[in-house]
């Protein structure tokens, strides 16, 4: 939160997304406390070693998702880090820096948040009509396909957030639906998330119904990304593959 407070310097990597010195401090903290466990870490600051690939257990790590929101002081950006094992994950922790939120779930344990000095356990909503459901989307990458296939859902409710925080409200129950068709989401982006949903009653696929892997060849989800209260994901994709 120091960099964040000050005037700081924005490079751009060879993908032409931002990275600053915040990101690159957060993945040398973390990567520092999760070196004890000797497992491998996969991070979207480091260069990818493919003997991960060789462990049925490895830390996923995004040091800050969200590096647009941070460098335009939105305050919606979050550190996320996961634990992978069989290309699952085992546990998902989100952290937002800004409202010293911490959000956790562990498989088979359940998905809580930590907020105002307590603990709360999440549940998704009960939503199951797409005409009340309540979207969320990326604040600087939702494509004008993406407005028109929410339109095409009947979804009357659109709110743009950042970083990991649209899984986090389906999660507790404020938004049921966040979608991306981007072929650019990669494994770091989602895995902590994945946890969290899944253990907060909610699903998460590809945009046609297409479980998520971990820990795998290829880092990018291709077929791009559906998170729901789990009780519309099944219209969602009925929709959705009539397109083609």
């Amino acid at each position: 939160m120091e960099i964040y407070a000050q005037d700081f310097a924005i490079e751009h990597k060879d993908d032409d997304s931002p990275i600053t010195k915040a990101d690159l401090e957060s993945n040398q903290i973390i990567k520092e406390t999760l070196s004890s466990s000797s497992l491998p870490i996969l991070s979207e600051e480091d260069e990818d070693d493919k003997s991960r690939l060789e462990h049925e257990k490895i830390w996923i790590v995004d040091p800050l998702d969200g590096t647009s929101d941070f460098v335009n002081k939105t305050g919606e950006f979050t550190i996320m880090i996961a634990l992978v094992e069989k290309k699952k994950p085992i546990l998902g922790i989100i952290s937002r820096p800004t409202t010293d939120m911490l959000f956790l779930a562990q498989k088979g344990s359940g998905a809580f948040v930590f907020e105002k000095e307590s603990w709360k356990r999440l549940a998704v909503s009960k939503t199951n009509e797409l005409k009340k459901c309540n979207a969320v989307g990326s604040r600087f990458h939702l494509t004008e396909a993406e407005k028109e296939f929410f339109k095409s859902l009947g979804v009357e409710s659109f709110a743009s957030r950042g970083s990991s925080l649209k899984v986090a409200e389906i999660c507790m129950g404020m938004a049921d639906i966040y979608l991306t068709t981007s072929s650019k989401i990669k494994q770091w982006d989602t895995c902590a998330s994945y946890c969290l949903i899944t253990e907060s009653g909610g699903k998460m696929t590809d945009m046609y119904g297409g479980d998520i892997l971990y820990n795998t060849e290829r880092l990018n989800h291709e077929n791009g990304l559906l998170v729901t209260n789990s009780l519309v994901h099944d219209q969602i994709i009925k929709k959705y593959q009539s397109l083609d």
